[in-house]
């Protein structure tokens, strides 16, 4: 399951795209009303034509790059795996239901869901798992299902990142910047079991905690510590940041706009720039980091922006996701993931 992509670049089909989106209370996480009044009052006047004109600078002969690249990862799955396989998107097409009736059809009663989202977010991963519980109950009560847990520092998953860069850090640059899908500071604190820890202190993050299971910026963080352990980065080589806040509330930092006008003020001119909380790339990869940021990074005195692509559908990426499938298909797991 990846989180979608509008059907077309239109200005309708993404106004579409966003509503549902924006409308989703783990992503808005304000109550209905005002919800609904941002989202149709605010941000959908003006934000469709803009993100459509982004949408058409990324758009390829097949359609949505996350979505062509989804389903490619999926039939690579599939011809490995004798059990059946099938795709979803958390919003638009193809839809959870789908993908379950899909899944139904082939006589399927037990599912493994592997969220395309290798953190722990409410507002992606959370969304994901409870979104497709609601439609199993709902729709198919003979279903049981279990969820893959966040993998940011599993091996199989640092690995094929690793590998998927590799020819990449091959090359002459001066620093690497992990830029990580931003959140509001807000989801942070809601997802603390504890209610006190999280962004308590500057080292909140460090070691292990209780919170650290539902915090997005821990995992974050771990993945970054474990990719460059594997690749062998110094220290003084690399930084993280956080990309496409949203809003005036306060988002974690840094924020990736701002590093990337900074860079080249400190000598740092060659940047590579990895986004590994996305597996596919997308428009906040493509556009974003690739067209927008590059832009915005030379006119700073930034010399080069190389983004590093998501794994796609490099095999190793395909090999983590053949061990999560046939560790799910050789008995019962304790890999559930509950609503909250």
């Amino acid at each position: 399951m990846n989180l979608g992509s509008p059907d077309s670049t239109s200005v309708p089909d993404v106004r579409k795209y966003l509503r549902e989106f924006l409308m989703d209370g783990r992503v808005l996480d304000a109550p209905y009303l005002i919800r609904w009044f941002v989202v149709n009052c605010l941000i959908l006047p003006k934000r469709p034509k803009e993100s459509a004109h982004a949408y058409s600078a990324i758009w390829t002969e097949e359609g949505s790059p996350l979505v062509v690249t989804s389903r490619n990862v999926r039939r690579l799955l599939q011809k490995r795996v004798e059990i059946p396989v099938e795709l979803c998107m958390r919003y638009q097409s193809p839809s959870v239901e789908e993908g379950l009736q899909g899944l139904a059809a082939s006589g399927v009663t037990r599912v493994h869901l592997i969220p395309l989202f290798p953190h722990y977010a409410m507002s992606s991963f959370e969304t994901a798992v409870v979104r497709v519980q609601e439609a199993v109950k709902q729709s198919f009560p003979n279903m049981t299902l279990t969820s893959e847990a966040p993998y940011f520092d599993q091996p199989d998953y640092i690995n094929a990142l690793v590998s998927s860069a590799e020819a990449f850090l091959k090359r002459d640059y001066d620093h690497l910047l992990f830029s990580f899908h931003g959140i509001p500071e807000r989801h942070l604190r809601k997802s603390d079991p504890t209610g006190t820890h999280c962004l308590s202190c500057a080292n909140c993050c460090e070691g292990d905690h209780p919170a650290h299971k539902f915090c997005y910026k821990a995992q974050c963080l771990k993945t970054m510590e474990a990719f460059v352990a594997k690749a062998g980065i110094p220290k003084d080589k690399y930084s993280h940041s956080f990309q496409s806040r949203l809003g005036r509330d306060p988002w974690l930092k840094p924020y990736t706009d701002f590093e990337l006008k900074e860079f080249p003020k400190v000598g740092k001119k060659k940047l590579l720039v990895i986004c590994p909380a996305f597996v596919s790339d997308c428009l906040e990869t493509i556009e974003e980091i690739g067209i927008r940021g590059q832009a915005d990074f030379k006119a700073a005195g930034g010399e080069s922006l190389q983004l590093i692509p998501c794994m796609n559908e490099h095999p190793r990426w395909i090999d983590a996701l053949e061990g999560m499938t046939r560790r799910f298909a050789a008995g019962p797991m304790n890999r559930i993931v509950p609503a909250t």
